[in-house]
């Protein structure tokens, strides 16, 4: 099984004929995920060719779903208009709504995000600033490479894109049911919380892989609902021991103050929980392989 995404998934994208788009369509399109179609009013009616797969392009998101089927949306949409993309999306009560693009100011984010809550999270929103998510074998919604790994028992979930894949590729050849990059913006639409609730459901993910990094205290929460929660094995990692305390690394969401938020007082909320957490991502990558070697 996967969770969110599977073979089953009819994705369609916001934003298909942007340059960003367009390529990001064609690696999904490689991946073998059923892209059913692109979303961009200026262009509803055209289609656009991939190596011979043709996709219409649908003024609405909701015109989509109609036509298609579709049940994921990816947003390539730039900053200032992903907002609406995602509204759109939320008001067509699409299942599932990726958001690739970074750059949204957060007050833009917490307006999807309380506007998705008060329509019943009927949508779920993965991202902002996100590389997506990926059921290896089965389908790739987002910028995630589908070459890097395999499928597998192993559920991942992210802060970071580039750990993602670092991860990914670390455990290649014992893969994973699937791999959800959540993004690091202060404000997000699916937590680690969230992935960990639903790796645990399900009943073809065997252990977890937990990454984070300093700032916020979502990995403390998560520590706390692993151990209310989560009978499966966790391994972790958090990225930014080395950060200087008061300033903002590479993510929005990444500052420290005093001690609230940093990677070390993280590391101890999660190893006080049962948590293995490696100092390095290939030390973690390790502590899974023993577990998953058991």
């Amino acid at each position: 099984m996967a969770i969110w995404l599977t073979e089953n998934s009819k994705v369609i994208v916001q934003g298909m004929t942007g340059s960003e788009g367009s390529k990001h369509t064609a690696r999904m399109l490689r991946a073998g995920t059923n892209v059913v179609g692109g979303v961009n009013a200026r262009k509803a009616g055209q289609s656009v060719d991939f190596d011979g797969t043709e996709l219409p392009v649908f003024g609405t998101v909701a015109e989509a779903m109609a036509a298609t089927g579709a049940d994921v949306s990816v947003v390539f949409v730039p900053p200032k208009f992903t907002k609406d993309a995602v509204v759109e999306a939320i008001d067509a009560a699409i299942d599932l709504c990726v958001v690739i693009t970074e750059g949204i100011p957060v007050h833009d984010t917490a307006y999807f995000w309380a506007y998705a809550t008060a329509k019943g999270n009927a949508t779920r929103i993965i991202g902002p600033n996100c590389p997506g998510i990926a059921s290896p074998g089965k389908s790739n919604a987002g910028i995630i490479p589908a070459d890097i790994t395999t499928p597998g028992r192993i559920g991942l979930v992210s802060k970071s894109g580039t750990l993602t894949y670092q991860m990914m590729y670390e455990l290649r050849d014992i893969g994973f049911s699937t791999c959800v990059g959540i993004g690091g913006d202060p404000v997000i639409g699916t937590t680690h919380i969230d992935a960990l609730q639903a790796f645990q459901d399900d009943p073809e993910t065997d252990a977890i892989v937990m990454i984070g990094e300093i700032g916020g205290d979502a990995e403390e929460r998560a520590a706390a609902y692993i151990e209310q929660h989560v009978t499966k094995p966790v391994v972790g990692y958090v990225a930014g021991f080395t950060a200087p305390e008061g300033k903002t690394m590479g993510h929005a969401g990444a500052i420290v103050s005093g001690s609230a938020g940093t990677a070390q007082a993280k590391k101890e909320a999660l190893e006080k929980v049962g948590v293995r957490v490696g100092k390095t991502p290939s030390e973690t990558a390790r502590l899974m392989r023993e577990i998953m070697s058991r």
